[in-house]
């Protein structure tokens, strides 16, 4: 009998809200016959069954359900955390006004460079507005989010290396904690200038998280002896020790039997990778010698392609895809294997951007070859149900249990 697998996929903001504002916004009607198959139409609100084309009834044993999230504030680490067990009442705000001038200055003096900008913009924005400058004077673009508590310094590779760019975005996050910012991450945003004169974002980026307060689901199923398996953004938000990290980024090494399609129209996506990091996943697991692996993925394109630039279209053409490769996936599966869908956040669509919302978010979840969920369910408070299925799967539930830390406002 081969070892049992389980795989969580997060769907990147696509709460359960936020889905159901997509479809009744829509132009047309969204073909999502297998997540439909898997029990995501019951979630909805009946007023938008019409506007998703009519699939499979749910199949036997799958499980689907709404989850509140349990902790304070809308984002991707405190989602992803909250899955592994961590709830945090802790409220971060944002800085539409910028950086507290003394935090910059302190940033300053210990990364040896002066910065520019400090306003909050989005990414893509602040990047075509300030490359010259930044170029002539060598100065990190420094900017705050529209979504997320963190602060972020683009930089051309061209203009300061990659390592030098990964220290500054320690340092940030150091000073921020000594100071007492209220952030939780502070990213270096690597870019590129291509011979067309468009900056482009690559995959040198680096991300400097909040330490964690104590184990997560990932350290409970290592210690268990379960391989883990982080594919994109998982292992940069729950930082903690993996088995194995998936972070692909060159569409020549994707698989073509895969059949893996971009839907954005500069291939900008990265989906693609990550559906394609999950299969090589569950194919290394059939070679290791472990007694189980958990596979932790994110599709962020929900987010960040299609969420905070508020593409109503573009994120239901990716939605579609996802639905399209999913039983590419499950075809990888055997008997028992756990295959799980969720989200992190929602994302509030408003006038000038997308911002992450604190909504129900949807569980789906199935083990391969069962007419019945064979778990204990509603056992976990918000997100921390995601966690401990997987951890029921491996028969670590009870430890895991244990492991559930709350962080007070």
């Amino acid at each position: 009998m081969s070892a049992r697998i389980a795989v969580l996929i997060v769907l990147d903001a696509l709460g359960v809200t936020t889905l159901e504002y997509l479809l009744d916004r829509s132009k047309k009607p969204t073909a999502l016959p297998n997540l439909t198959r898997l029990g995501l139409r019951t979630l909805l609100n009946p007023n938008v069954h019409s506007r998703l084309v009519l699939g499979p009834d749910p199949q036997p044993g799958a499980h689907a359900v709404r989850l509140d999230q349990a902790s304070a504030s809308p984002d991707s680490v405190i989602g992803h955390r909250e899955m592994c067990g961590i709830v945090d009442g802790r409220t971060y705000k944002l800085f539409p006004n910028g950086f507290d001038t003394r935090y910059i200055a302190e940033l300053e003096r210990r990364t040896g460079r002066e910065t520019l900008f400090n306003q909050m913009g989005g990414g893509v924005e602040v990047i075509e507005t300030n490359a010259a400058e930044h170029a002539r004077t060598g100065r990190p673009i420094v900017y705050a989010s529209k979504c997320d508590p963190l602060i972020q310094f683009a930089m051309d590779e061209a203009v300061i290396q990659i390592n030098e760019q990964h220290r500054i975005a320690d340092l940030a996050l150091q000073v921020a904690i000594e100071m007492g910012i209220p952030i939780t991450r502070a990213i270096a945003r690597a870019f590129v200038q291509t011979p067309e004169g468009e900056y482009i974002r690559t995959a040198n980026r680096h991300d400097a998280v909040l330490a964690l307060p104590g184990p997560t689901l990932v350290d409970v199923l290592r210690h268990a002896g379960i391989h883990v398996i982080s594919v994109g953004k998982p292992s940069d938000l729950v930082n903690t020790d993996y088995d194995l990290e998936y972070h692909l980024a060159d569409p020549s090494l994707l698989d073509p039997k895969l059949d893996l399609r971009f839907v954005h129209p500069k291939q900008k996506d990265t989906n693609p990778f990550t559906i394609d990091g999950i299969v090589r996943a569950v194919r290394h697991t059939r070679t290791t010698s472990a007694r189980g692996t958990f596979i932790f993925a994110n599709c962020v394109d929900t987010d960040s392609l299609y969420g905070h630039t508020r593409d109503i279209e573009g994120a239901l053409r990716c939605l579609e895809e996802f639905d399209r490769v999913l039983p590419m996936i499950e075809a990888e599966l055997a008997t028992d294997d756990l295959l799980l869908i969720t989200a992190d956040h929602g994302m509030e669509h408003r006038d000038d951007y997308g911002y992450h919302n604190r909504e129900p978010v949807p569980l789906l979840a199935c083990t391969v070859g069962n007419r019945q969920f064979p778990l204990q369910t509603g056992t976990g408070e918000g997100l921390t149900e995601v966690g401990l299925l997987v951890a029921q799967h491996f028969n670590c539930a009870d430890t895991q249990r244990d492991a559930i830390v709350h962080i007070a406002a």
